[in-house]
C-alpha cells in the first residue's frame, strides 16, 4: 500500500537572475513500513523535501498526497492540525522545551492538541527509547543521545502516518549515532512506522530499506538495500 506520493514536485526560490530551482519535478511513493533514506550533496533540495511533505513549507507545484489525503489542497487551519497529527518531525538539533521533562516533553504534540496523553502508550515508549529512569529529567540533565530519543518519542507518541527526520544523527558521536538509527530501525520494525530519513551518512543510508538519491533538485538514484530483503 502507497502511504505518501510525491507527483511532479517543484519548488522555486526567488525570480529571474535570482531563481533557484530547489526541487525539480520529483516524484516517488513510499509504501507502509517503509525506512526511506534521502541523501545527497549541501544543496541537493533534502531539506527543502523534507519541509514540504511534513507541511511545513508548500511547493511551487505538484502534490504530495498522504493516505491519499492530497496535502497541500487544505487550508492553513487545517494543514496545521495534519502537521500536528499525522506527520511526526525529528531534527538534527532535538528542539526540546528546555523547562520541560522528558516525559512532558513527549506527550506535548498530544497536550497541544487538546488530547489527554495514554498512560499505557507512555510507558511502551519510555521503555522502547531506554528512558523510564530519565523521565523527570530537564533537558540540561540529558546527554546529548539521550535528548535525540526524547525528540524520536515526541515524534513517535501521536502515532504519525510517517516519521521525518532531518539528519537526527548530525549532531551525535559515533556510538550516539549507532544507538539512535538501532532505536529508529526498532520502531520501525516493531511500530510499522513509515520513516524518511535525510542523511548526508552513506553508513546511515544503507541502514534503511531505500535509499533515494538527489543532486540539484532532481532523484538521480532509487535503490533498495539489503535491509528490504529485496
Amino acid at each position: 500500500m502507497e502511504l505518501l506520493n510525491i507527483e511532479n514536485l517543484c519548488k522555486i526560490y526567488g525570480k529571474g537572475e535570482n531563481e533557484v530551482k530547489a526541487l525539480d519535478d520529483v516524484s516517488f511513493s513510499v509504501p507502509k513500513g517503509q525506512m526511506t533514506a534521502v541523501i545527497g550533496p549541501s544543496g541537493s533540495g533534502k531539506s527543502t523535501l523534507l519541509h514540504i511533505l511534513g507541511g511545513v513549507d508548500r511547493p511551487t507545484s505538484g502534490k504530495v498526497f498522504l493516505d491519499g489525503q492530497d496535502v497541500y489542497a487544505q487550508n492553513d487551519n487545517a494543514l496545521a492540525i495534519f502537521r500536528r497529527r499525522q506527520v511526526g518531525l525529528i531534527y538534527q538539533f532535538y528542539n526540546l522545551i528546555p523547562v520541560l521533562n522528558a516525559e512532558e516533553n513527549i506527550t506535548l504534540p498530544m497536550v497541544m492538541d487538546g488530547r489527554k496523553p495514554d498512560k499505557k502508550r507512555l510507558e511502551t515508549m519510555l521503555t522502547l527509547l531506554d528512558l523510564k529512569d530519565r523521565r523527570r529529567h530537564l533537558p540540561s540533565q540529558l546527554s546529548g543521545g539521550q535528548q535525540q530519543r526524547v525528540s524520536i518519542g515526541r515524534a513517535l507518541f501521536n502515532s504519525p502516518m510517517v516519521i521525518l527526520a532531518d539528519e537526527p544523527t548530525g549532531n551525535l558521536d559515533s556510538k550516539n549515532s549507532r544507538d539512535i538509527i538501532e532505536l529508529l530501525r526498532r520502531s520501525n520494525k516493531e511500530l510499522d512506522q513509515t520513516m524518511l530519513i535525510i542523511t548526508h551518512d552513506e553508513n546511515i543510508a544503507l541502514q534503511c530499506d531505500r535509499v533515494i538519491v538527489l543532486t540539484d533538485g532532481k532523484i538521480v538514484s532509487d535503490s533498495f538495500t539489503a535491509q528490504s530483503g529485496r
